[in-house]
């Protein structure tokens, strides 16, 4: 291969700090004097620049990085990118007292955006999320897991997958696709929501399989949404037709969520606030990822902190993600996630950062591919101007990125 510089298609990032991130290296699997090699997407070599072959660099467009820091690129793991509108006016109302009945009684809650994203086409529901993704683009993201949910009928929940998947001709990124046709009751189902199981998983998952729309399935298991053996029907028609699950799970209450996930081997239970020692030990036994997502704790003024310190106990991997959704966390940077992880979780500055690149990538069923500096994964890094990693958790509000690379480029 050739470059149209006349090179090979090999290019080195040479003279970096890196942290690898890799499973199982001590801490952030810092490497002194790094040096990254791709050819075709992929790494080729991550190491000191010392110990790469000759052979590796031969030819090879070389980047020198003058001492800068290199990370995989970031990886948003959860996120309801997709949607039309927004509901400040929500957020307004509840500033000044108005409670959660007033807000729905007024038209407002998921009713909302599930009106307004039907309203909306394919091409409107693209345009209105691109400056979204770009926000997340520009602090190095290069994979972003994007749920339906706000469709809520076969027709808008296929619109809403097919919309995020164009994310992913529009710009360089990895998007990978969730169907939570289970994430709330629609208007016409008047109150019936064994009937609207019963359509998710006889009607919208099959066709969803069908035409190959979403990587995974995923429901909200709580007393304002669906019980836990609603999501189980759904999870066994998600496993017959061959795709994995995932779960909003132990938001409110506990409702042994974390446990039902764990059951049916969920790449990631999420939210967690309420999940107890039983659920984190199922967790640990079925490798299922925790997702802690600080944004919707901060902006809907939670005070239930999720059980950072049973997950550590029961070795429960922690991914971070932001949640970013029209109602309970229009969050578009995972560096203040970071931030917010750690001043309110107590995550370290190795969870936050191992949060939103290996286990992010775990959480997603990619860390075969993505979330590590390794041999043979693709090329997705992002480069930094920094001192150290901690700035990247410490600040709030800046964005040291020097340069976002996604397969090579």
């Amino acid at each position: 291969m050739v470059g149209a510089n006349g090179k090979s298609g090999l290019r080195l990032w040479r003279n970096a700090r890196l942290a690898t991130m890799a499973d199982g290296a001590a801490g952030l699997g810092i490497v002194e004097k790094g040096a990254i090699a791709a050819r075709d997407g992929l790494i080729v070599y991550a190491g000191t620049e010392a110990d790469m072959p000759a052979s590796i660099g031969q030819g090879a467009e070389a980047i020198d990085c003058e001492g800068r820091w290199i990370t995989p690129g970031l990886i948003d793991c959860h996120t309801h990118l997709v949607y039309a509108g927004n509901r400040a006016n929500e957020f307004e109302m509840r500033l000044v007292g108005a409670t959660y009945e007033e807000v729905a009684r007024a038209g407002g809650g998921i009713v909302s955006s599930v009106k307004s994203l039907r309203a909306a086409s394919e091409s409107d529901l693209v345009a209105q999320t691109l400056p979204r993704l770009d926000a997340l683009i520009a602090e190095g993201v290069t994979t972003v897991e994007v749920k339906s949910g706000y469709g809520l009928d076969l027709e808008n929940e296929k619109k809403s997958l097919r919309a995020a998947r164009r994310l992913g001709e529009e710009r360089p990124v990895t998007i990978r696709t969730t169907c939570l046709a289970a994430h709330a009751l629609p208007p016409e189902a008047k109150g019936d929501k064994d009937a609207f199981i019963d359509l998710v998983a006889a009607t919208i998952l099959p066709a969803v399989a069908a035409e190959g729309l979403a990587d995974a399935v995923d429901g909200f298991c709580e007393g304002i949404a669906f019980s836990p053996e609603q999501m189980a029907r759904v999870f066994d028609k998600a496993k017959a037709l061959g795709l994995p699950v995932k779960l909003h799970a132990d938001q409110l209450s506990n409702l042994h969520g974390a446990e039902l996930a764990a059951r049916y081997g969920a790449l990631s239970a999420d939210h967690l606030e309420y999940t107890d020692e039983a659920g984190a030990a199922a967790m640990a036994k079925a490798g299922t990822v925790a997702g802690i997502l600080p944004g919707a704790f901060y902006f809907i003024r939670e005070t239930k902190k999720p059980p950072v310190e049973l997950f550590r106990r029961h070795d429960v991997k922690m991914a971070l993600a932001t949640d970013s959704n029209p109602g309970t966390s229009p969050l578009t940077s995972l560096l203040l996630t970071m931030n917010m992880a750690a001043t309110l979780f107590g995550m370290t500055v190795d969870e936050c950062l191992a949060g939103i690149t290996r286990e992010a990538a775990r959480a997603l069923g990619l860390l075969h591919k993505t979330g590590t500096l390794e041999a043979g994964k693709s090329a997705d890094l992002a480069i930094w101007d920094i001192e150290r990693p901690a700035e990247l958790v410490y600040r709030m509000g800046f964005n040291p990125l020097h340069a976002r690379i996604w397969r090579g480029q």
